[in-house]
């Protein structure tokens, strides 16, 4: 499975993608929201893990321009974020995330989450 992890804290983004590739997933870490995008369109991933709060262009933002395209708009989009679930839910804007996943929890719940989708 191919996984983008954004995030513009990169200790954050490369700890998790390392968390991710010791359960045999390819990843690939990215910024900010225009990196996403980016490399999203380039790479094509299947899954994409989301930070939300980041300047420039927010993960909301992202989430839309990766969903509305279809070089990305199949893969799987999770919010991975600071922000509480009711915040994300009220902000979106058109189904832009098929998860959520509080950041400060052990990674083994995203991974729990990544490896139900998979199935």
């Amino acid at each position: 499975m191919r996984v983008l992890v954004v995030d513009d804290n990169p200790v954050a983004a490369e700890a998790l993608a390392m968390a991710l590739s010791l359960e045999d997933m390819i990843c690939r870490t990215a910024f900010d929201g225009s990196e996403a995008i980016a490399i999203g369109f380039a790479w094509a991933p299947h899954v994409i893990i989301m930070d939300i709060s980041m300047p420039d262009c927010t993960g909301f933002e992202a989430a839309l321009a990766l969903r509305l395209d279809p070089r990305t708009g199949g893969a799987s989009i999770f919010a991975f974020t600071a922000l509480d679930e009711t915040e994300v839910r009220r902000q979106v804007v058109d189904s832009e995330f098929d998860g959520y996943c509080q950041k400060g929890q052990s990674p083994a719940t995203l991974i729990a989450l990544l490896m139900r989708m998979k199935h």
